[in-house]
């Protein structure tokens, strides 16, 4: 346990070092609300588009919430890893019998540490800038937001196994931050996106921690089918991550 405090420890100094997952985990998804709040602040049900049936900050608050995720997912994480591989840090970590395993959980601590900053900071920015009402069950979010932020960790620790380089890992990861951030609910509302687009949307994890998290913010209670989607991604990765890391450090 010490060892891994420390370890956690190491990982957070090493994240504030980064300005880029810095940018892209606090200051874009942020920077994204304050625009989607000035184009459709004032809209309510029925303006350019339904929004689910929402009003527009209602659905676009939690919707950057899990923008903060998958920047973590798919911008820090990969990047992280693949240059521990780049520079060997992999193989010394199980030269000094250090786990795999308390490696992945120092990264996936800091990363929950932090998706969880950003979490907050996009719901005072919703609830106290946009006026967005508090969720209506505030244990379903937590439960939703833990759910979709280890999915999207898990996610993040399979791509930066599978990946050969950072600089891949950077543009891969910057490439998939964005196809999500416009197709993954956090964009363009959905009655103006065009069927293809919607469909392809579908297929981002993005979008199913998007509908998590919109229904428990809302108490339409708990989404099982996105549960489990969500949960499938996060043990299907995290398992293909161990593996791929084993044979290859």
């Amino acid at each position: 346990m010490r060892t891994l405090g420390r370890l956690t420890l190491v990982e957070m100094k090493l994240f504030i070092r980064e300005p880029i997952t810095m940018f892209f985990t606090f200051a874009l998804p942020l920077l994204f609300l304050f625009v989607m709040g000035g184009v459709f602040g004032k809209m309510t049900n029925g303006g350019a588009g339904d929004f689910h049936g929402l009003s527009a900050m209602a659905f676009y608050t939690p919707a950057y919430i899990a923008l903060v995720l998958t920047s973590v997912g798919v911008v820090g994480l990969p990047g992280h890893l693949t240059g521990y591989r780049e520079r060997g840090v992999l193989r010394r970590f199980r030269a000094s019998s250090l786990s795999i395993w308390r490696i992945f959980a120092a990264q996936g601590l800091v990363s929950l540490a932090t998706a969880a900053l950003g979490g907050i900071m996009i719901l005072i920015a919703g609830v106290f800038v946009f006026h967005v009402s508090l969720p209506q069950n505030p244990f379903f979010v937590i439960l939703a937001f833990l759910v979709s932020a280890l999915s999207f960790i898990s996610l993040g620790l399979l791509l930066g196994a599978v990946l050969p380089t950072s600089r891949a890992a950077q543009g891969v990861g910057l490439v998939l931050f964005f196809v999500m951030l416009i197709l993954g609910g956090a964009g363009p509302p959905p009655e103006a996106m065009t069927h293809l687009m919607r469909v392809v949307g579908d297929f981002t994890p993005m979008q199913h921690a998007v509908t998590l998290l919109q229904n428990a913010w809302q108490g339409l209670g708990w989404n099982w089918m996105e549960f489990g989607i969500m949960a499938g991604i996060l043990i299907v990765s995290l398992t293909a991550a161990t593996l791929v890391i084993r044979r290859n450090s």
